[in-house]
Order: C-alpha cells, then sequence, then structure tokens
C-alpha cells in the first residue's frame, strides 16, 4: 500500500513538475523577441534621439512654420490649405501625427529617466540620465512653445489617468529649467556605467558636448522668456558655457542611403512647396551671396527661377523653382552654433553692449555661410558681413541681428524662427517682415491640439473650440494666458 502511494505522488510531482515546465516553454515561445517587454535604457535613448531630431524638430511643426514665416510658400495639398489659411491652420488634424509623435518620445525619456533614477533598475547610470532629461526639457518646450498650455503632470500614464489635464505653459517652463539643471547636475557625477558611445547618435557619449547643449538649451529659453522675465544676461552666460564652434553643435546627421534628411523627403514623397518669393526679396536687398544658394529651378524643368508669392500662389506643382539646399544629407539641427552666437548678439544689443554685439554677430553669420548645405567661404561671410550687414547693424542694431538670424535659419530652422518672430512681435519689434496677406487678420499664433485628444480628452476639447483660436490667442510667453 505504501508501495502504491508512492507510486502516484512520484506520478502527481512528475506530472506537476512537466506542466510548469511546459508553461515556461510555452511563455518563452509566446515571446516576440522583436517587441521585449522591458529594454536597456542605451536602446531606448538612441530611438529617442532619432525620433528628436527626425520627427520632432525635422518633422511636420517644422514644416509648417517654414510656411507661417515664408522660408517656404505651400503650393499643393495640405501646404497650399496652410498658406491660403484654409482649414489647416485651424484642423485638430493637421498637426495629430507629431502631436502624438512628441508624447510617445516623452514616454520613452520617461521610462529612462526611471530606470536610471533611485531605485530603478540601472539606478547611478548618470550620464544616460542627464541626457534624457536634457531630451525632455528640448522635446517639452518644442511642444509648449507651438501649443501653449498641454498636459504634461498628469500625462505619460496609459491606463491610470486617461484625461490629463492642461498644464499651464509658466508651469511647464519651470520644470524646462529644472531638468535642464538636474542634467548638468547629473552628467557631471561619476558612473560605474559604460558610455553611451555609438548609441548616442548626436555626440557619441562625451558628456562635456551635452553640458554644452543643456547650456545653450538655457540661453535660448532664457530668451524665449525676454517679454515676461527678461535676463539678457543670465542669456550670455549660458551662452558662453555653449558651443564654441560648430564642430560642437547639436546636429543630427543623415547618411543618405538609411537616414535620410526631413526636408528631402517631405520633397520626394509630397512635392508641396515653393520658393519663397519674400525670403528672396530680403536677400535681394541685401545683395546676399545665399541667394545663388538657397533655390534652384524644379526638377528638369531648366530656366529661369520662379518664385512663388506668398499667400497669392497657384495651387501647382511643377511650376515654382524650390530650395536647392533640401539635400539628402542635410542635418536637422536640435541647437546651432549660428544660434548661440545670434542669441548673444541679441543679448548684447539689448543691454547697448554694440561692440561685443557686432562681434557675435559676424561669428553667427560667418558660421551660418558656412553650413554644410550652403557652403560659402569664411572669407565669403566676412566680406558680405563689412560691406553689407556692419553698415545695417549701426543704422539698427536689433533689426539687422534678428534678420540674419531669420535669413540663417533658413530651411532646417524654421521652427526656431517662428517662434522668435512670435516673440518679437509681442515685444513691439515689428523688425522682420512677412508678406503674405493673410497675415493681416489670420497669422497662426500658434498651433491647434491633436485631434486623438481633441476627440478623448474633454479638457483638450475644451481648449481646442472650433480651433480659430489660433488667430487670436498668444501663448503665455507672447502675452497670451495660456
Amino acid at each position: 500500500m505504501k508501495k502504491k502511494i508512492s507510486i502516484i505522488l512520484f506520478t502527481a510531482i512528475l506530472a506537476l513538475t512537466f506542466w510548469s515546465c511546459s508553461e515556461s516553454i510555452m511563455n518563452e515561445i509566446n515571446k516576440d523577441i522583436n517587441d521585449p517587454n522591458d529594454m536597456t535604457s542605451k536602446l531606448i535613448i538612441t530611438d529617442a534621439m532619432t525620433a528628436s531630431a527626425f520627427s520632432v524638430v525635422g518633422g511636420d511643426f517644422n514644416f509648417y512654420a517654414s510656411i507661417y514665416i515664408e522660408h517656404n510658400v505651400g503650393t499643393f495639398g495640405q501646404f497650399y490649405n496652410a498658406e491660403i489659411r484654409s482649414s489647416e491652420p485651424t484642423s485638430a488634424t493637421t498637426y495629430n501625427n507629431t502631436w502624438d509623435g512628441v508624447y510617445a518620445n516623452l514616454y520613452s525619456l520617461k521610462l529612462v529617466r526611471e530606470k536610471c533614477s533611485e531605485g530603478g533598475a540601472e539606478a547611478g547610470n548618470y550620464h544616460t540620465l542627464g541626457i534624457a532629461q536634457i531630451l525632455t526639457a528640448l522635446n517639452l518646450a518644442i511642444l509648449t512653445d507651438v501649443m501653449g498650455d498641454v498636459s504634461w503632470t498628469e500625462a505619460l500614464q496609459p491606463g491610470v489617468i486617461f484625461t490629463p489635464v492642461l498644464d499651464s505653459q509658466q508651469d511647464i517652463y519651470s520644470d524646462i529649467f529644472s531638468l535642464l539643471d538636474d542634467a548638468i547636475a547629473n552628467l557631471d557625477k561619476e558612473t560605474i556605467y559604460l558610455s553611451l558611445g555609438n548609441q548616442d547618435l548626436i555626440y557619441g557619449g562625451v558628456t562635456d558636448l551635452w553640458k554644452k547643449f543643456a547650456y545653450g538649451l538655457k540661453a535660448r529659453y532664457t530668451m524665449r522668456l525676454s517679454l515676461k522675465t527678461p535676463a539678457y544676461a543670465d542669456v550670455i552666460t549660458f551662452a558662453n558655457q555653449s558651443f564654441t564652434s560648430a564642430d560642437e553643435q547639436a546636429a543630427f546627421n543623415y547618411n543618405g542611403s538609411t537616414a535620410l534628411s526631413p526636408f528631402y523627403c517631405m520633397f520626394r514623397d509630397r512635392d508641396y512647396y515653393g520658393a519663397s518669393q519674400s525670403l528672396h526679396n530680403k536677400l535681394v536687398e541685401r545683395s546676399d551671396p545665399r541667394d545663388a544658394v538657397f533655390f534652384t529651378t524644379y526638377p528638369n524643368v531648366g530656366g529661369s527661377l520662379v518664385f512663388a508669392p506668398n499667400g497669392t500662389a497657384n495651387q501647382v506643382q511643377g511650376a515654382y523653382s524650390i530650395s536647392a539646399i533640401s539635400t539628402i544629407t542635410a542635418p536637422t539641427y536640435l541647437l546651432s552654433y549660428h544660434e548661440i552666437e545670434f542669441l548673444k548678439a541679441e543679448a548684447y544689443v539689448r543691454n547697448n553692449n554694440l561692440a561685443l554685439a557686432d562681434t557675435a554677430l559676424r561669428k553667427a553669420v560667418t558660421a551660418a555661410f558656412q553650413k554644410v548645405n550652403i557652403g560659402l567661404s569664411a572669407a565669403e561671410a566676412v566680406s558680405y558681413f563689412n560691406t553689407t550687414v556692419r553698415p545695417r547693424f549701426t543704422a539698427n542694431p536689433l533689426s539687422e541681428v534678428m534678420n540674419q538670424k531669420y535669413i540663417a535659419f533658413f530651411e532646417e530652422e524654421a521652427l526656431e524662427a517662428y517662434n522668435d518672430y512670435r516673440r518679437l512681435k509681442a515685444m513691439g519689434n515689428n523688425v522682420i517682415t512677412l508678406e503674405n496677406p493673410k497675415n493681416a487678420t489670420q497669422f497662426p499664433l500658434r498651433y491647434t491640439y491633436g485631434s486623438e485628444d481633441v476627440t478623448t480628452n474633454v479638457n483638450v476639447r475644451t481648449a481646442y473650440g472650433d480651433g480659430t483660436y489660433v488667430y487670436t490667442e498668444n501663448v503665455w510667453w507672447a502675452g497670451g494666458t495660456r
């Protein structure tokens, strides 16, 4: 009897063991190795860098900004509608893809920050944490700069909070500066974790350059708040701790085969742009040698350049000339060296230190002439500066600084030109002339929220209304209330 019980017990244990092993095996078989539940921070952050450059800085927000500030003219499809202010500037679908993309990127960066913070699986990975904090600040600033109040403190909690409230832009900006300060502190710490190395597609794991990037962003966003809290000495202090040459700037490069520049892809896939008459006029007025570089005839058409009139162009493809700098390898500038020098130039002007403003402006223009897809020389830049820029600077320092910055930002940095234009208008500095007649009543002061949240989040839907608020309500830092 005892022997029979022992056999039954052994059989039961064997069956239980086999069942357990089978469950374990089946769990492994059912795993999708291409969609793991957990990833190391170095893999997540590489994707976040790529998305930040191609989709957030270089994507739809930038494309539409290039229309609104007349770097390009919308000549077909959605971009034509944006040009003539029909539907696109007020529709919730216009920026929905990038709206979703920014939040997806912020969520990925949140995962990295959690992993690398105290209590996380990679606690003590301070350098990766600092980089994630910088990229979070960048993505968050881009989102709030174009849309004003957005969901932030209650966002990025899928399955927990379904209708996050909107945070004020003022509070969000406070968080942006906190993220950058924390990032600088973390990048200064010692860590046992290996450098990101090749997983860092921007700086190859060189933390000193990431710190310079962070200080540069502090300079940019301090200048952004000039209407609310002017602090030009701080702008200069932060800028002086940032890039000292174009070799250090935060540029995302494309190899032309597996990675292609955003504006190149937009023209290849959509062909919605024409060369801007307004921009061309500014270059001609200054006898600017970049006028011969910026534009080219439509492919396989030849003949003379044909510029699209801003706001009154025909909806047609193949009739107007196009940008010549939308090359397949044109980089995306997350923050350029020439922007740092332009920030210093403006700050010096506003502090009435014109000698140092002159020096910073010369460095900015020289760097802009030598962008990889412009290809002009330093000597050409200095000659242009001495004969054209300096006399105009002497006559009206702020105007020439901001117009040179506007020109230099064609076209990869159109979004920053759009932010500058709105800030300057709010401050009463009407120094950049735009020619679209629609601007008299329909200049887009901000972007609409994404349609997915307009549909599903009552807080966003209430703020959106019918979308026409984009023509009447400035964002907070430009004097608005939200």
